[in-house]
């Protein structure tokens, strides 16, 4: 069964850094890019950042472009996004989400991620 947990939740001071993570279970990384989304108090969600399962290549959402970057270990089948100089603008619930259907990945195709996680919270605020 294929299933994404996210973790890192955390409140952090404007400036601060945090690293969320999305374990996958039940699918080969390989196969399968991954995107983070994030959907923010009275807000839409919104693609952030995501990497290909054919070739390793990423997107970044504008918002997040040199603040935000995103990897990924094979042999943990995890994906990681690493979060610097946070703004109170990126507090929300972070997801993640995977899609077999997208051969190069796209921050901007929330509806060809079929699979998702709970969530992770993320508070920026001083």
């Amino acid at each position: 069964q294929l299933r994404l947990v996210e973790s890192g939740a955390g409140l952090v001071q404007p400036g601060g850094s945090l690293r969320l993570s999305c374990e996958a279970s039940g699918f080969d990384l390989d196969y399968f890019s991954i995107g983070w989304f994030r959907q923010g108090p009275g807000k839409e969600r919104e693609g952030v950042s995501c990497i290909s399962g054919s070739d390793g290549s990423t997107m970044l959402a504008d918002s997040v472009k040199g603040r935000f970057t995103i990897s990924r270990d094979n042999a943990k089948n995890t994906v990681y996004l690493q979060m610097n100089s946070l703004k109170p603008e990126d507090t929300a619930i972070y997801y993640c989400a995977a899609s077999s259907a997208l051969y190069y990945c796209s921050v901007y195709a929330r509806n060809e991620y079929p699979y998702w996680g709970s969530g992770t919270p993320v508070t920026v605020s001083s």
